[in-house]
């Protein structure tokens, strides 16, 4: 069986920045796999274009440049915003203050959006809503442990059920 569209895949990983010897910021073991449904949309394209037609123990190596991965870094995502609205009760958090601390927000549609705080001051809080690694290049190195045909319940889902499934 080859990897191919609608096949639940479980593989093993290791993610650097750059190349083989970069550092690693991910990886997924074989006691908890990265579970997905083959040609769904919810893993980055170029990286499933990386892995079709491997089969089961097969191993895979490759490098993605920020295009194909999640993008260059938008300055435009990196904003100032008013020490205020992080008072709760009238007082700020110092401990969710922290540079380089993640704060889950809500863009002014609602939708949720994480910030990373990249500098605070008096009055403003400058936060870089850029994805962690937009901008950086991805070098992915691991092994197939198992594929499977997709339930018609999960591609209608567009996830993965049962054991380690729903899990990101």
């Amino acid at each position: 069986m080859n990897i191919s569209q609608n096949k639940v895949v479980s593989l093993t990983y290791e993610l650097k920045l750059d190349n083989n010897m970069g550092e690693t910021v991910d990886m997924a073991e074989a006691s908890a796999p990265l579970m997905f449904i083959y040609g769904t949309g919810s893993m980055l394209p170029k990286f499933e274009s990386n892995l079709q037609n491997l089969k089961v123990k097969d191993t895979f190596e490759f490098t993605l440049d920020p295009a194909d991965a999640y993008g260059d870094t938008i300055k435009e995502a990196i904003v100032d915003l008013p020490l205020d609205i992080f008072k709760i009760d009238g007082k700020v958090d110092e401990e969710m203050l922290v540079v380089g601390n993640f704060v889950p927000m809500q863009d002014n549609e609602g939708h949720p959006l994480e910030g990373k705080i990249v500098e605070v001051t008096d009055e403003n809080v400058k936060m870089d809503f850029n994805h962690p690694l937009a901008g950086k290049t991805l070098h992915f190195t691991g092994q197939i442990i198992d594929m499977r045909d997709a339930t018609e319940e999960e591609i209608t889902h567009g996830h993965v059920h049962g054991p380690h499934g729903h899990h990101h």
